[in-house]
């Protein structure tokens, strides 16, 4: 495939419906996420990296970082029609040398099937930071609040 003519570009304004039609066709994980949802998570992510074809939006990747100590990537999602011809990889090394992560001491991520595609760029398997709290939506009516857990907690 001759990719001369995708650009990337680092920008704030992605294109939400686009965005969200690409999470349709090429992801299992982010099907269902609402246009104001995907809209806090962008704005409080830096670097956010886009892929295009022309005016077409064929790739994503965004991550968040405290600039020192650590850093997450997300959401990195190449259309279907375009995986294979490097992409994925440009992507990600864009998000690796943006000045809010390369020289954070340590980027993690999260992938269901995909280790082989991160080894290859040079993520290592962690086993050792397999901890996720399950945080309950604010209107949950039958649930208390993490906050008021933890404070119900520590008064004890």
């Amino acid at each position: 495939m001759d990719c001369r003519h995708i650009r990337f570009s680092d920008q704030r304004r992605v294109d939400l419906i686009q965005l969200q039609a690409l999470f349709q066709v090429a992801t299992f994980w982010a099907t269902d996420r609402s246009l104001k949802d995907m809209s806090l998570a962008i704005a409080n992510s830096e670097p956010v990296i886009t892929a295009w074809d022309g005016e077409q939006l064929i790739g994503f990747a965004r991550a968040t970082s405290d600039g020192v100590y650590r850093a997450t990537i997300w959401d990195v999602v190449i259309h279907p029609h375009y995986q294979g011809a490097g992409l994925g990889r440009k992507l990600v090394q864009t998000v690796l040398s943006h000045p809010k992560m390369s020289r954070v001491e340590r980027i993690y991520l999260m992938t269901t099937h995909q280790q082989s595609f991160y080894e290859r760029i040079g993520f290592e398997c962690n086993t050792s930071t397999t901890m996720v709290l399950h945080n309950q939506p604010i209107d949950a009516p039958r649930s208390q609040s993490i906050a008021s857990q933890i404070s119900s907690s520590a008064a004890r």
